[in-house]
């Protein structure tokens, strides 16, 4: 809101209002912004906002934006912009917001200011020339107390700043500390953050560090040699490795070896997957009722067993067929388990 009375000499006029009429307007016009302030809470929004705009329209009518006060034989043009323009600005805000309740104060003590400083005039000394009086109405609206200057910054900065001051109404004002005791109460303070921060060190290392040393310490458990089916398997080898001996079987011609080795490469994956347990002990039967509870495994792995029992177990011989469809049940099964 910026501010606001610019003030000019000009030719006495019959729509002039007197010092005393125009200190009259400005009491009538703080009272109504005083009815604002005072307004009660338990009214409904639209009864809020009726009243607030009859408030206006009122204030508005008593000091217009423009304005010629009579001294004497000399005239005084008073500009009032600065309150139409803060009047615009209450419209513009809810009935129920802080900012509302903000500029009707900042009204009230404007009008106040102006109020007090015209009664300064009214009461001053009898003998002042007409002149003085002229230039003293000046200067009473020239005040820096009636005159505020807007806020500088932006809108963000002047809400920030508003946060600040309520925040700090928030809390009990405190004597200003005499520079022996603010250093000594500094030292405390830097004390208490460092032991603070040294508790806090001590207890992230006695909580976390056993247990980063400890798997810094652990290492992975070497895999020992498996026997699945009897034949023996490698710490290191894998299904893959398994795979590629049977199709090396296939191409030299001992398919029922090959499908024998692609059985076993399907359990080891199968192993290698957490799905089965693989024990020496256990039969291809054990193996197939492991996986009773996937059903689609457990389909494909019927068959491949199947196979691998009648030619292996069966002793009847295998056909590039039966190895080209027992390795494509392989792939199958390896697939319906991901």
């Amino acid at each position: 809101m910026a501010a606001v009375f610019v003030v000019l000499s000009c030719v006495a006029s019959a729509s002039a209002v007197t010092l005393e009429d125009y200190r009259h307007q400005v009491s009538r016009a703080r009272a109504s912004i005083q009815e604002l302030l005072a307004a009660s809470a338990d009214q409904s929004p639209s009864q809020r906002e009726q009243f607030v705009a009859a408030t206006v329209a009122l204030v508005r009518a008593e000091l217009p934006a423009q304005e010629t006060v009579l001294l004497g034989r000399q005239t005084v043009a008073v500009d009032n912009t600065w309150l139409h323009e803060a009047l615009n600005n209450l419209e513009k805000v809810r009935a129920d917001s802080a900012q509302r309740a903000e500029l009707v104060a900042h009204i009230d003590e404007r009008l106040r200011a102006l109020g007090e400083r015209l009664d300064e005039m009214q009461n001053g000394k009898p003998s002042a020339s007409k002149d003085d009086n002229k230039t003293r109405l000046a200067e009473i609206l020239r005040r820096s107390e009636y005159n505020k200057q807007a806020e500088e910054g932006s809108a963000l900065t002047r809400l920030m700043n508003r946060f600040l001051r309520w925040l700090a109404s928030l809390f009990p004002q405190t004597k200003p500390l005499q520079p022996g005791n603010a250093m000594a109460l500094s030292r405390i303070a830097q004390v208490i953050v460092i032991g603070v921060s040294v508790a806090a060190i001590g207890f992230l290392i006695w909580r976390f560090a056993p247990q980063y040393l400890h798997n810094r310490r652990k290492k992975k458990p070497r895999r020992e040699a498996r026997i699945v089916l009897g034949e023996r398997l490698e710490p290191d080898q894998t299904s893959a490795d398994l795979l590629a001996q049977a199709e090396s079987l296939a191409r030299s011609g001992d398919l029922r070896a090959a499908i024998r080795k692609a059985y076993i490469a399907l359990l080891c994956e199968l192993g290698d997957r957490k799905v089965i347990s693989l024990a020496q002990h256990k039969t291809n039967r054990d193996y197939l009722g492991a996986v009773r509870d996937r059903p689609s495994l457990f389909l494909s792995m019927r068959g491949l067993t199947n196979s691998f029992e009648i030619h292996w177990y069966g002793f009847v011989p295998a056909t590039p067929d039966d190895w080209a469809n027992f390795r494509a049940g392989y792939l199958n099964a390896v697939r319906s388990d991901r």
